[in-house]
């Protein structure tokens, strides 16, 4: 697994602390060739890892990168999946029913569709959580096709549910079909770390990949920063850190110096759109991860 993975939220207009700062980067990458623009430059400073979404603007970042092989013939993709703003607003508007037949549909040939209908029909006859969950992880896999796939992310809003609810055999199933399926590694988002990493275990995943914010600040980390760094002690699992950063509130030199001096620390997530701040950022990681960005 790459040690350095840029991560894609600038591209959305995502900012957690900021609805300002939110809107300018939604303006600033208004136009797909200013994407593609920072994704050269990322990569021209050394990054081989891209964590993405499955929303519609990582279709065109893939299809991109496809076309573009002789520049990105190397790369290593980090999906997470799903993209749950496209099943809360088609449920809202046509139910569940509807959305899984409208999902199953979408962007498969016919002969693809009939058996990807005959899979979910069944599905939803005998109530199989675990086949529905593999239909849709196929449904969301279809854009990183013939990429490298390194790990496959659960989004944390359906990671912490499931952890919420007690399906904990649910996990552990989706990390077993992504690597049968894909040959990669089933990896988990979560909103606390502790807990998370607490409940694999239990349900017998070996050595999980978890991604979670990890900060000195403690910005979206529950319960609390000592829970976090002691789990990163006791370890087991693979710690990936996002919002490093804290949104902007913490300078880049203490973030990384935090987080890359943590136990266990398997790879660091950031976004930036700009290339002052990319080489500022991979400088400053390489430095701090023993002197090079390795793999481990």
């Amino acid at each position: 697994m790459d040690r350095v993975i840029f991560g894609d939220n600038q591209f959305y207009g995502i900012n957690h602390m900021s609805e300002e700062k939110a809107r300018a980067l939604s303006e600033r990458f208004a136009d797909f060739r200013d994407v593609t623009a920072v994704l050269d430059v990322a990569y021209d400073c050394g990054v081989r890892g891209f964590m993405l979404n499955s929303n519609e603007w990582a279709k065109d970042i893939v299809d991109y990168m496809r076309s573009s092989k002789d520049r990105y013939d190397d790369v290593r993709l980090y999906p997470y999946i799903p993209y749950p703003h496209k099943y809360a607003n088609a449920v809202a508007e046509k139910g569940i029913i509807t959305t899984l037949i409208d999902v199953v549909l979408s962007d498969n040939s016919a002969k693809g569709a009939i058996g990807m209908i005959a899979k979910g029909g069944q599905t939803l006859i005998g109530r199989d959580v675990m086949k529905l969950m593999e239909l849709l992880v196929d449904v969301e896999m279809k854009i990183f096709r013939g990429m490298d796939v390194e790990v496959v992310f659960l989004q944390n809003i359906v990671t912490d549910l499931l952890l919420g609810l007690g399906f904990v055999d649910v996990l552990a199933a989706f990390s077993a079909y992504i690597e049968e399926k894909y040959g990669a590694k089933g990896g988990f988002m979560t909103m606390n770390l502790p807990y998370c990493v607490e409940q694999l275990a239990t349900g017998g995943v070996e050595r999980p990949v978890v991604c979670a914010a990890i900060n000195r600040s403690g910005y979206l980390m529950n319960p609390d920063v000592a829970e976090y760094e002691e789990t990163l002690k006791q370890g087991g699992f693979r710690a990936v850190a996002m919002s490093i950063f804290a949104s902007g509130g913490i300078r880049p030199k203490d973030a990384i110096d935090y987080v890359c001096t943590q136990e266990n620390m398997a790879a660091v997530v950031f976004g930036a759109s700009s290339r002052s701040h990319i080489e500022e950022t991979m400088g400053l990681i390489e430095r701090t991860f023993n002197g090079a960005v390795e793999r481990t």
